[in-house]
């Protein structure tokens, strides 16, 4: 599906927005291990998390799927899938369930779309393996999986990239090992999946950048509701920020410490955000943002926070055009085996619309003050490159079309209804 974006000359309105990718996948996940109902209200409704939902249901978990938007979930004991298991386009389910999967008493097969089968999982089959897990990748590295269910131990592990994603799979695989398992960060990731280990029940300790889980604890289902993405709103304060007239309210947006990278680092540039109303939900913090017009400063992402705001860069990189000062970015190399390459597709989206852009093998460097030109713009089936450059097309100097618009389903199916709801 292409789709045509016009330039809009304010953002306004209020908005409410579908629940964190990050969180729903944890929840689904680990409500499909727990005994008895877990009922998830705001679940995403990203084609990604409903792939989740389709795995779990593959390994025996009941999933009622209602109409005000309620997920409910029957979980227990896995049982071996009759089928293969169907990642759909998600990275994340292919590294995180690996590590629950590795440690069940069958064989399972996990396969994934053209995206997912060309981005390495070694870096969760290392750790795995060295719990006692048997898997067998393309190539030794890529999908599709074959995890033979094995009896795992626990081990003391020193993730050497900055990937929540890779903590996440070695402490699920730690429910089913034995003894304890501990993981050490140089970075702290996201901590999304100690909160919800410890909301279900799991024998769980953290210490900053350390984590520890001990194996055979029961988990339970239970009553949560799923914050809205602060990845998401990212799209919309973007939008707001490029705008000469703005004045957007994003109400119940997960500000988990580990994730605010963002707002700080957006107030640090310039922009006029407030939080609002500030509340505690089963571990995780949600609360209100208001973006009103602001005047833009550059920046640079380096280090700690490159790793913190990996999913947001390609938003980000928009905005670094249109500021005053520009943006540079190191220490990014993850983005390169993401849905695409993303410091290429960003470099290409931007020089179609006329901005420049100098990449290095781990960043790029944009220089500020620039006019973003009408384009036509390929996604590459990227979801956030596909929403990145239909902000960017707001203020552009004509109509944009972005290329296979429709990978925002991935994440964001009402993204466009969104997007139009609030531009003016």
């Amino acid at each position: 599906m292409d789709k045509t974006v016009s330039p809009a000359r304010a953002i306004d309105g209020i908005l409410t927005l579908p629940g964190d990718k990050s969180i729903s996948h944890r929840y689904g996940m680990l409500a499909g291990l727990a005994e008895g109902r877990t009922t998830i209200s705001n679940y995403s409704t990203g084609a990604d998390c409903q792939s989740t939902l389709g795995c779990m249901e593959a390994l025996g978990a009941h999933v009622e799927r209602q109409a005000d938007g309620l997920t409910v979930i029957e979980g227990g004991a896995l049982r071996e899938p009759t089928g293969e298991l169907d990642a759909g386009n998600s990275g994340t389910i292919t590294r995180m369930l690996t590590g629950i999967l590795a440690g069940q008493s069958f064989t399972s097969r996990m396969i994934g779309d053209a995206s997912v089968s060309s981005r390495p999982v070694d870096r969760v089959i290392r750790p795995l393996t060295q719990m006692g897990a048997n898997i067998e990748a393309r190539d030794g590295r890529y999908p599709p999986l074959v995890i033979h269910g094995s009896r795992l131990h626990g081990i003391e592990y020193t993730s050497p990239v900055a990937s929540a994603q890779v903590k996440s799979c070695v402490l699920l695989a730690g429910l089913f090992a034995d003894g304890e398992t501990i993981v050490h960060e140089k970075v702290q990731t996201r901590d999304h999946t100690e909160i919800a280990l410890a909301e279900f029940g799991a024998d769980i300790e953290v210490d900053r950048k350390t984590t520890r889980v001990r194996g055979g604890a029961q988990l339970k289902g239970r009553e949560l509701v799923v914050p809205g993405d602060l990845s998401s709103a990212c799209f919309f304060l973007v939008a707001a920020l490029l705008m000469k007239q703005a004045d957007l309210v994003i109400h119940g947006v997960g500000l988990n410490p580990t994730r605010s990278a963002l707002l700080d680092f957006l107030v640090s540039m310039g922009a006029q955000i407030k939080v609002l109303n500030i509340h505690l939900v089963a571990g995780e913090l949600i609360g209100d943002l208001r973006v009103t017009t602001s005047e833009v400063r550059g920046g640079v992402i380096e280090g700690a926070l490159t790793a913190a705001l990996i999913d947001e860069l390609p938003a980000l990189a928009v905005l670094g055009a249109a500021s005053l000062g520009g943006l540079t970015v190191r220490d990014a190399a993850e983005l390169r085996v993401k849905e695409t390459d993303r410091i290429a597709t960003i470099a290409a989206g931007l020089e179609a619309m006329g901005v420049k852009i100098a990449t290095a093998p781990d960043g790029f460097q944009i220089a500020g003050k620039q006019q973003f030109r009408a384009a036509k713009i390929d996604s590459a089936g990227d979801h956030r490159i596909a929403m990145a450059f239909s902000v960017a097309a707001l203020a552009a100097d004509g109509p944009c079309t972005i290329h296979d618009a429709g990978s925002a389903a991935v994440s964001f199916p009402a993204f466009y209804d969104m997007l139009e709801q609030i531009a003016k």
